[in-house]
C-alpha cells in the first residue's frame, strides 16, 4: 500500500483525481472514517481505536490575504501585496481542526493532495479523556 501511495501508476492518479472532485464539494473541515494515506497516518500515530479521529481540512493556495486599508495612501505603502504569514499551511490546518473539535488534541497531520486552487491535509486528533488512550 505504501508503494501505491508513492504515485506513478495510472490507477493511482485516476483515483486521486476522482477523489479530489468529490473533496471539492465537501465542507472545508470534514471528519473521515479512515485515513486516506494509511501508511503515513500509522507512522504519525494513527490507530484504529475509539477516541482517535481523522479530519480532512481544505486550505486555499497562495499567500495571506490582508485587508486593504480604508484611509488613503499610495499603493506601495498599502502593505496588501506579497504579504506572507510566518506559519505553515500545515499548522493552519491543525489549528482549524483543533478549533472545530475543542475537546480533542492534535496528534499530527500530513499533506494529502493539492490542485490549482486548494491544498488538503489530514489531521489526526486524539480524545484526551478516553481511558484506553492514556
Amino acid at each position: 500500500m505504501a508503494d501505491w501511495w508513492q504515485g506513478g501508476t495510472p490507477e493511482f492518479k485516476d483515483w486521486l483525481r476522482k477523489s479530489a472532485i468529490t473533496w471539492r464539494r465537501e465542507p472545508v473541515i470534514k471528519r473521515v472514517p479512515r485515513p486516506t494515506n494509511l501508511p503515513t497516518a500509522r507512522r504519525l500515530g494513527y490507530k484504529a481505536k475509539p477516541g482517535i479521529v481523522v479530519v480532512r481540512v481544505r486550505l486555499r493556495r497562495g499567500g495571506a490575504r490582508k485587508p486593504r486599508p480604508v484611509s488613503g495612501r499610495r499603493q506601495k505603502a498599502m502593505g496588501s501585496s506579497k504579504f506572507t504569514r510566518s506559519i505553515s499551511l500545515r499548522a493552519v490546518a491543525e489549528g482549524r481542526a483543533a478549533r472545530r473539535y475543542p475537546n480533542m488534541n492534535v496528534q499530527n497531520s500530513y499533506h494529502v493532495f493539492s490542485d490549482g486552487v486548494s491544498h488538503w491535509y489530514e489531521v489526526i486528533l486524539i480524545d484526551p479523556e478516553r481511558p484506553g488512550l492514556k
